[in-house]
């Protein structure tokens, strides 16, 4: 299965979708000005990987900012690794988030309580260049 890769910009994030190498990673600012056109590629890869998935699967998510219209399309990507979770697959989402962002904080707590999927929380601090 090719690798999904899309170089994150102002208002998209940075996706890693890689199969091979075993990467799955979301990083970056949400606010793309047509949600569904910029994550139904993303959700079409998850849907066809959570058919023959490898045997674990981690998505890690470190998000700075997202709005309401991409948090809907995160949860619907959380929602096809909660599927996969359901049906015996080895599943988890890690939720990096600043220390000092309690809306980004809540924000993970709140997907954690919607799912089954195992939802480990991570903060970390800001580097400064």
């Amino acid at each position: 299965m090719d690798a999904l890769n899309i170089k994150g910009t102002a208002e998209t994030p940075n996706i890693i979708f890689d199969s091979s190498t075993n990467v799955f990673e979301i990083t970056g600012k949400s606010l793309p000005e047509d949600v569904k056109e910029f994550y139904n590629p993303i959700l079409r890869w998850m849907k066809s990987y959570s058919e023959s998935p490898n045997p674990k699967t981690v998505l890690k998510v470190k998000m700075e900012y997202f709005n309401t219209a991409s948090s809907k399309m995160l949860l619907e990507l959380f929602e096809i690794l909660d599927e996969m979770y359901k049906s015996g697959k080895d599943v988890e989402i890690e939720w990096h988030y600043m220390e000092d962002d309690e809306d980004m904080q809540d924000a993970g707590n709140d997907y954690a309580d919607m799912l089954e999927v195992p939802f480990r929380m991570f903060s970390y601090q800001h580097v400064s260049k």
